[in-house]
């Protein structure tokens, strides 16, 4: 199902290095841009010379011009945070996900405990959601984080003490390669791994959804299952 269109013109370009977490250089027509890269993950396996990537032209007072949407590894990869909030949304407006179909959304950046969730929804009962873009496949296995992340760990945490207190809760999981299933990645991050577990004992629901791009257009693909493994100390 389609959830979001780009009506702008998407620049081509070929990655050349990156400078620092938020910075690339790009060639665009023999010219090398820096370029605002909207996703703190390391992106070793796709961020790789020559490799082609989508660009999106920005206005108004900024040090770059452009913004990475999208890196090419056999398909089109999302490689924009930014719109992981504006997808989920879409794929709950739409009912897309059984578990969270009855609910809606009332309030978006919900602040719980020390944290900002990503959206408060409710019907008889209030459920607390947090999403999280996974761009890492190994194996044909989607792992999340590619870098330790102590805000995402922080983030599961909040949701078990949601749950604790009497909320429902899920997380998330928009997965932007093809993976026949997913998992929590413990070999980078032990703690997230650990907190995961915790969470889905606590009762918080796990959701991996795919995401497809054509370069153009970005497709909710489905469901994909969610293997949660005792983490390896």
């Amino acid at each position: 199902m389609l959830i979001y269109k780009f009506n702008e013109k998407l620049v081509p370009a070929t990655f050349v290095r990156r400078v620092n977490k938020f910075l690339v250089e790009v060639n665009i027509e023999r010219k090398i841009e820096e370029c605002h890269l909207h996703d703190p993950g390391r992106l070793e396996k796709l961020l790789k010379s020559n490799r082609k990537l989508l660009l999106l032209r920005k206005e108004g007072k900024r040090k770059t011009k452009y913004d990475v949407i999208a890196v090419f590894k056999n398909e089109w990869v999302l490689i924009h945070s930014g719109y992981h909030s504006m997808l989920a949304e879409q794929i709950l407006k739409n009912k897309l996900i059984d578990e969270l179909k009855e609910y809606s959304i009332i309030r978006k950046e919900f602040k719980y405990g020390e944290s900002r969730i990503d959206f408060l929804l409710s019907n008889t009962k209030k459920c607390l959601v947090e999403v999280k873009g996974c761009t890492l496949v190994e194996k044909n296995i989607a792992l999340f984080p590619d870098a330790p992340t102590k805000r995402g760990t922080k983030h599961v945490l909040e949701l078990i003490k949601a749950r604790q207190h009497g909320y429902n809760a899920a997380i998330i999981f928009l997965i932007m390669l093809s993976a026949k299933s997913f998992s929590p990645n413990s070999k980078i991050d032990k703690d997230f791994s650990q907190a995961m577990e915790k969470a889905r004992d606590a009762g918080v629901k796990i959701i991996a959804c795919r995401i497809k791009f054509d370069g153009r257009n970005i497709y909710y693909g489905g469901r994909i299952p969610v293997s949660i493994a005792p983490s390896k100390l």
